[in-house]
């Protein structure tokens, strides 16, 4: 009887698969599978190219979006549309066996990629610690767990220093502007409202669930913001951020507490997150010291 049950769990794997379906849950709770590890991955999104470069799967990405600049190799390969519009023919001539997206790329578009039986996992970390649990879950799905972990705990292990290391004192009221006209901000439910957080900061459009609200000049003098800070490609200082001088009796005007942070590494729910959250929070430290050199003065003077 032992010999037969050895027989027959000998049989049973030699006629089993290389590799058994891998199955994580993205970030809108649907389920992604895939019958064996990704070979070809399709992204839709410039923070999803850096997600499967950091999970590990970089050669494996075969196209990617309008836009997608980091890595450097990323901008090598083969662009299959933008945000507003997606080559389809393109994306099945790559024969992609998974598509990384985010909810703003032509959802409708994504869905009929997922409706033709590709893999389609979407990316959109409700928390900071979320871009981590990405990247591991896109290693899983192209059998690169050793590089993603990796990845992963060393985003993890920076954050935490952040969060340990950050100025104490009261938090510090800021806009965060993300353009001048029209006048856009970051509301309660993005990430960025996380990272000044963790920074010692409070946005003070927290309370708008709308991820990229746009506001009145008037709300913002009526929030009286201690700190402005522009989101800019690059850092680069706006001529926007400034024209906030016309209100010398605003707080950040008055304590010359006007700022940039590089909105490519804090928009991009990727990997360089975390260098941007660094980067806001030696800007919030520096605004720190900036108001203290220079005290509250009711009078404005």
């Amino acid at each position: 009887m032992a010999a037969v049950r050895c027989l027959v769990a000998l049989a049973l794997l030699v006629a089993a698969p290389a590799f058994a379906s891998i199955s994580v849950v993205d970030d809108t709770a649907q389920t992604v599978e895939v019958r064996q590890p990704a070979k070809r991955i399709v992204t839709l999104a410039p923070n999803a190219a850096e997600l499967a470069f950091a999970a590990g799967a970089g050669s494996r990405v075969v196209g990617v979006i309008a836009g997608t600049d980091y890595p450097p190799a990323a901008k090598a390969l083969p662009v299959v549309g933008d945000v507003t519009a997606l080559d389809l023919e393109r994306i099945v001539a790559l024969a992609p066996d998974l598509i990384v997206t985010w909810p703003w790329t032509t959802p409708r578009q994504a869905d009929s990629l997922r409706a033709a039986g590709i893999a389609v996992f979407e990316a959109n970390p409700r928390t900071i610690d979320g871009i981590a649990s990405d990247i591991e879950k896109l290693g899983r799905l192209a059998a690169t767990e050793a590089a993603a972990d990796a990845a992963a705990n060393t985003f993890r292990t920076r954050v935490a220093k952040v969060a340990h290391s950050r100025s104490s004192g009261p938090p510090l009221r800021v806009f965060y502007e993300v353009s001048g006209s029209p006048l856009f901000t970051l509301g309660g439910q993005h990430l960025v409202t996380q990272a000044l957080s963790l920074c010692g900061g409070e946005n003070v459009f927290a309370n708008l669930s709308i991820p990229a609200p746009e506001v009145g000049i008037e709300a913002v003098l009526a929030a009286n913001p201690q700190v402005i800070i522009a989101g800019t490609d690059d850092a680069k200082r706006p001529a926007w951020l400034d024209a906030w001088t016309r209100w010398p009796a605003l707080d950040a005007v008055r304590h010359h507490a006007l700022f940039t942070v590089d909105a490519n590494l804090l928009h991009r729910p990727g990997p360089r997150f975390v260098d941007g959250v660094e980067q806001l929070c030696r800007t919030l430290a520096n605004a720190r010291r900036t108001i203290a050199s220079k005290p509250y003065d009711p009078a404005g003077r």
